[in-house]
């Protein structure tokens, strides 16, 4: 038997009073106010005792929606985030062109083209590179920027021609395409980049992830944790194209693989239905943007799979995406999550408590967004990332990053749900600001505080997270992660 004593800690949720709490083999087992609990006896036992000086004790913290393989790829490319331009992108682009290996495919990652002064264009990263195929990820995945040489590069891998017209942009599934072969890396290469992206997660007290990479990834991972992996918890999703093969294995949505040590569940069923805000293909009520499904065919989809024991999760950002995918869950009479839900009307609002669906949000989008929202959603802003009409209607929200999208770290997405603020600027429609108590609950598995009989999935930080401002838990440092008792991070 292996145990852990944490003395004098204070647990979020409560008044701060100094606790000791014991876990004896993965659960908390015993809580007291300080100094009450001894550490077990006996030859058996083995017990690590830490002085925890009153630092803050919570559930371990959970992203609810993330795309793993390319996170942990996008951390090792060109990072084009703070490019104001196409032209300025290309700049960067070319500067690295300059001593990236030939006949390699250069990749940046990050650009925001919602507001740039002039289109992109391939020609600019045909000048940029002209000995090299180059492509740009957009920020919000939804599009790829491309040369000439790696249009022809990925029409070859794909097998096909790819459509993209004059500026060299590829939108939507044409894009998915082209970033899931962009992640087909040799499996030794992709696992390490993975490791090194789990860590920097246990860093920031992650315990666990929603994994929704676009290519079925519980096999990748069952090796992975079979290799070492096991500091987070992964509930591995599935799109409608490899659906039938999730079926004929007879996987749920929760069953936990064997040989995992308990670390990897069947995730959820992801259907996206329309596109995105940056990629201005978002399907809103003016007709704008473009629906990937129509309600004739989700509903169907979602019956098969509500049958076979998947939870679905609907991505839905334009207000007619989200009008729709809420009816498709009231036809369907099943519970699932809409994830993103950026943009809502006002009589859905109170559809997501009635009918049982959580609202999957990602705060920091409302922060990368809110110009190109200002911009492209002018007057329709005041329901955009409606985070507080939500909680007041009682709807049950979740937060995640969307990684790469945004950074795989609960404290931006904390912060951002309860501020609406960043950068010294003010902050963007404070009156949809979430509860701190909201905004935790939805941080972690729904709990609020730590418990005797718990699962001992924990968090260690210098401050309670429920008092602290939004700059605070923006940059809250991590004092220390367990998964299961145990530590998966420790800085104390």
């Amino acid at each position: 038997m292996t145990s852990v004593l944490l003395r004098t800690v204070r647990r979020v949720g409560t008044s701060g009073a100094p606790s000791d709490v014991l876990v004896i083999d993965g659960r908390v087992a015993a809580i007291g106010p300080a100094g009450t609990i001894d550490a077990p006896s006996g030859s058996e036992v083995t017990t690590e005792v830490v002085e925890a000086d009153g630092a803050w004790l919570g559930p371990g913290l959970r992203d609810h929606h993330v795309h793993f393989d390319q996170w942990a790829l996008m951390r090792q490319r060109i990072d084009v985030q703070d490019c104001a331009s196409a032209e300025e992108t290309a700049d960067r682009l070319a500067e690295a062109a300059r001593t990236a290996l030939p006949d390699r495919v250069l990749v940046g990652h990050g650009y925001r083209d919602g507001l740039w002064p002039a289109p992109a264009r391939r020609e600019l990263l045909d000048r940029a590179a002209p000995g090299l195929p180059v492509v740009v990820v957009a920020a919000d995945l939804h599009a790829v920027w491309c040369n000439t040489r790696a249009l022809a590069h990925f029409a070859a891998a794909l097998g096909r021609a790819l459509p993209a017209g004059e500026d060299g942009v590829l939108r939507e599934q044409d894009a998915f395409d082209v970033t899931g072969a962009l992640s087909r890396v040799p499996d030794e290469l992709l696992d390490a980049a993975v490791e090194e992206a789990v860590d920097a997660a246990t860093r920031r007290g992650v315990t666990g992830v929603v994994d929704l990479e676009m290519v079925f990834g519980l096999d990748r991972w069952a090796r992975r944790i079979a290799a070492g992996t096991g500091a987070i918890r992964v509930a591995s999703g599935v799109y409608p194209g490899e659906l039938d093969g999730v079926l004929a294995r007879g996987l749920r949505t929760g069953d936990v693989v064997a040989g995992t040590r308990g670390l990897l569940t069947m995730g959820p069923f992801k259907v996206i239905t329309d596109g995105s805000l940056g990629t201005r293909t978002a399907a809103t009520s003016d007709g704008e943007g473009l629906l990937t499904w129509t309600p004739e065919d989700l509903v169907p989809v979602l019956r098969r799979a509500v049958a076979a024991g998947l939870v679905p999760a609907v991505h839905a950002i334009g207000d007619r995406a989200v009008t729709l995918a809420l009816d498709a869950f009231e036809t369907v009479g099943t519970r699932g999550t809409i994830e993103h839900a950026q943009l809502l009307q006002p009589d859905d609002v109170p559809r997501f408590a009635r009918l049982g669906v959580i609202a999957s949000v990602q705060p920091e989008h409302a922060m990368d967004d809110r110009d190109i929202a200002d911009h492209h959603w002018a007057g329709r802003t005041d329901r955009a990332f409606p985070f507080a009409a939500l909680e007041r209607a009682g709807a049950r929200m979740q937060l995640g990053s969307d990684a790469p999208v945004a950074p795989l770290d609960p404290w931006v997405a904390l912060a951002a749900a309860v501020g609406r603020d960043r950068d010294g600027r003010d902050p963007w429609h404070p009156e949809q600001r979430m509860s701190a108590l909201a905004a935790w609950r939805g941080s972690t598995d729904g709990r609020v505080g730590v418990a005797v009989g718990d699962v001992a999935d924990l968090v260690l930080v210098p401050s309670d997270p429920l008092t602290a401002s939004s700059a605070a838990l923006r940059t809250m440092p991590v004092l220390a992660t367990a998964v299961a008792g145990r530590w998966t991070h420790r800085a104390l």
